[in-house]
């Protein structure tokens, strides 16, 4: 299989989207940090002595989407059409988990971003909490599912239950 960004050379490359149709394209990532059941409670009473760690992690997921291409090198730079960062607390687990959704109608997909914004926003709910640990462990981040462009549509099949 040949590496899209590398040339015959083998020189990196970004790739030339010119001749591409532009699609409605999405993607979702998703990720998880597992904290501790103090950082838990803080989370959910609103009492985080750095403000609130969801509403800051969700700007920063956001943020970090629009920049996917100031990070990621090789990445176009692209006009996002839509961007949500969601989260689920688990308190039995003592974890959050983050899913990011990004969309847009153009030339190129946006796994990158999603992936971006999922880790941004982990990375962020680690910086809000570390004054209580610094123990916290990002994990699992992961594409879930993408839609249009030429290589079709994507989901993550769900791993087996044993």
């Amino acid at each position: 299989m040949k590496l899209s960004h590398l040339d015959e050379n083998g020189s990196a490359i970004i790739v030339d989207v010119t001749d591409k149709k532009e699609t409605d394209r999405e993607a979702r990532a998703a990720g998880r940090i597992l904290l501790t059941p103090e950082i838990i409670d803080l989370i959910i009473a609103g009492d985080n002595p750095k403000g609130d760690v969801l509403a800051a992690a969700r700007i920063a997921g956001i943020m970090a989407v629009k920049k996917t291409s100031d990070l990621i090198p090789l990445c176009h730079p692209l006009l996002i059409g839509k961007v949500s960062v969601d989260f689920e607390i688990d308190e039995d687990g003592s974890s959050v988990s983050a899913v990011c959704t990004v969309r847009i109608h153009g030339q190129t997909g946006v796994e990158m971003e999603a992936l971006t914004g999922v880790s941004v926003a982990l990375l962020t709910i680690y910086d809000m909490t570390k004054a209580v640990t610094k123990s916290s462990v990002i994990t699992d981040i992961r594409l879930l599912a993408k839609s249009g462009g030429k290589s079709g549509d994507y989901v993550r099949e769900p791993k087996p239950t044993v």
